[in-house]
């Protein structure tokens, strides 16, 4: 069974992603398995931060790595929180701290104004140097919501309202997130690519 590295310190997104991708004959490690450090997302898009966490935790640990880099774009605040999504509250935050700004920021905002999508950019290099990562993107419309609801998921779920299903990401059981998120989206173009990219 081939190892991949997964490049990211978050559990939600390590347990969320393992989920995926325990269809394929892969045997998926987070980079903490190998004590690989966080490296700084200089990048200025999703695209950009998902290939600097992929190149160093293929270029440490000498396996192939997936990066992740996604996040939430709200259009009445220009797209803000954006890249910046898991430290919108500050370097420190919790989702609670993230969710609290979001809401405050969109204090009295209209619903028709309030639209919103999250996305998803996922990277696989097959180590360091790799010239031509494979890239795929995949979003989730919606709406933010005026409180927070729902006990499942991690982020911005529970305010992120999903017109389709008729509530909120936090709602939604996993079988079904995974079928409508924009990870579950990119890893869908992803699982298209990657026996290919691994030779296997």
């Amino acid at each position: 069974m081939k190892q991949l590295v997964l490049a990211t310190g978050n559990l939600g997104k390590v347990k969320e992603l393992s989920e995926l991708l325990a269809a394929f004959d892969l045997e998926v490690l987070p980079q903490s398995h190998f004590k690989v450090s966080d490296v700084p997302e200089t990048g200025t898009t999703f695209v950009e931060n998902a290939i600097i966490k992929a190149r160093h935790a293929a270029y440490i640990t000498g396996l192939p790595a997936i990066a992740d880099d996604s996040g939430l774009e709200v259009d009445f605040l220009k797209g803000a929180p954006g890249i910046y999504s898991a430290r919108y509250a500050g370097e420190r935050a919790t989702d609670q701290d993230n969710i609290n700004k979001l809401l405050k920021e969109l204090e009295g905002v209209p619903e028709s104004q309030r639209t919103a999508r999250f996305h998803c950019v996922l990277v696989l290099m097959n180590h360091a140097d790799d010239p031509t990562p494979v890239i795929c993107h995949g979003k989730w419309e919606g709406y933010i919501t005026t409180e927070a609801v729902g006990e499942n998921g991690f982020g911005y779920d529970p305010v992120f309202f999903v017109p389709t299903e008729g509530v909120v990401s936090a709602q939604l059981d996993k079988s079904r997130k995974n079928q409508l998120s924009h990870r579950g989206k990119a890893l869908q173009l992803l699982s298209t690519k990657i026996n290919k990219k691994l030779g296997q």
